[in-house]
């Protein structure tokens, strides 16, 4: 991620195309709130969930009631917390959920471990996978038939396949060969008992039109996703960071460089790139550029093989 940064590039790069993909996200979301009685919308803090927010607050909140006042996102915004999060992340959550006046709920893998309900393999061993067990958790919980998540097609194989309204089985999982068609949306939303959707307004999108839309609607990000020096350690082709989680193994250099994250998630598995990106606009001429999608250039828990994500999501992951 060392591409030279040139302001006039970004002048002739058009972003009208934006307004459609808003206008359709803008279109499922309001869709989610008429056809289901309990839906949330997974907010973790990190870019794409903000931009998901974004949209729901244009589609829910720009519009005023009888009386003046201002409209509210109708349903509520959930997070599951492996623990091991970026605190820069989870108090950006907390802030914005604050600042919208929105329900903010969130549910941790570290209470799942306490239940019983996931056992660690070793202490060491990424939370990011057993997520899906608290998942399934708070879903039963609140009894939830619709999940709106911010996974867009072209971070991974696996969730290029998957439709926008993604139907899940009474066990939360998800069968790639029996999904509903979607011709000139129009979508299947029939649920059984005990099941219920994953919904992906954002599916449409690419990185490159995340950042162009931050860029756009000025966007606030968590620091994180700008240039700042962080020590880490190269790794299996990662920049991985230097932490009280990810310590470095013996043999390794600690070397401190200028960094950024294109991704944000659980600390063990999640990496930087080198950049020195420090605007959103800076960022879109390095996308233009990159030849690793965001998730093969960050994620370590991807590497493991090419069906790894598939595998989680119909287990029940994201």
């Amino acid at each position: 991620m060392n591409a030279r940064t040139e302001p006039h590039v970004l002048s002739q790069l058009s972003n009208r195309h934006l307004d459609a993909l808003e206008e359709e996200t803008i279109f499922i979301l309001r869709e989610v709130a008429a056809a289901f009685e309990r839906p949330a919308l997974l907010f973790s803090g990190g870019k794409d969930s903000l931009v998901m927010l974004k949209c729901a607050e244009k589609a829910f909140m720009d519009t005023k009631g009888p009386s003046g006042s201002r409209g509210r996102i109708p349903y509520p915004l959930l997070m599951i917390d492996t623990g091991h999060n970026f605190p820069e992340v989870t108090d950006f959550r907390d802030f914005r959920a604050k600042e919208l006046g929105a329900e903010l709920i969130v549910r941790s893998v570290e209470d799942s471990m306490a239940r019983g309900t996931v056992r660690l393999a070793h202490p060491g061993e990424s939370r990011n996978v057993h997520q899906s067990v608290t998942l399934l958790e708070a879903i039963e919980e609140f009894r939830f038939d619709a999940l709106i998540g911010g996974a867009r097609r072209d971070e991974e194989k696996a969730r290029a396949k998957e439709r926008i309204f993604s139907h899940r089985d009474s066990f939360g999982q998800w069968q790639p060969k029996a999904q509903r068609p979607e011709l000139w949306t129009l979508f299947n939303t029939r649920l059984a008992p005990g099941e219920h959707f994953r919904v992906f307004p954002i599916s449409n999108w690419t990185e490159l039109d995340v950042w162009q839309y931050i860029e756009r609607e000025q966007i606030a990000l968590p620091s994180l996703y700008y240039t700042h020096k962080r020590q880490v350690v190269e790794r299996k082709g990662l920049l991985v960071p230097v932490t009280e989680l990810t310590p470095p193994r013996e043999g390794e250099t600690v070397e401190t460089r200028d960094v950024r994250f294109r991704t944000v998630g659980d600390i063990t598995c999640t990496c930087p790139v080198e950049s020195p990106a420090a605007t959103a606009a800076d960022i879109v001429i390095e996308t233009l550029a990159a030849d690793v999608s965001e998730r093969g250039a960050t994620r370590m828990d991807d590497k493991t093989s090419d069906a790894s994500m598939e595998k989680r999501k119909k287990d029940g992951y994201f």
